[in-house]
């Protein structure tokens, strides 16, 4: 199973979503967004920005 993207509305009533690993762990998270769409437009940036990214050292 691949990871997951998960949105949610936090405390403060702001959303934002967090990345978990197949086995569950958090690997990244979002800041805060005012609304579920933004917040989802925050994930699909993400998906985006990762395809093809080199790892590199520094």
């Amino acid at each position: 199973m691949a990871g997951k993207f998960e949105v949610y509305e936090d405390k403060s009533g702001k959303f934002r979503f967090r990345l978990k690993a197949s086995n569950g762990q958090i690997v990244a998270s979002g800041e805060a967004y005012e609304t579920k769409a933004a917040a989802k437009k925050g994930c699909e940036s993400v998906q985006k920005a990762a395809d093809g990214a080199a790892v590199t050292e520094v």
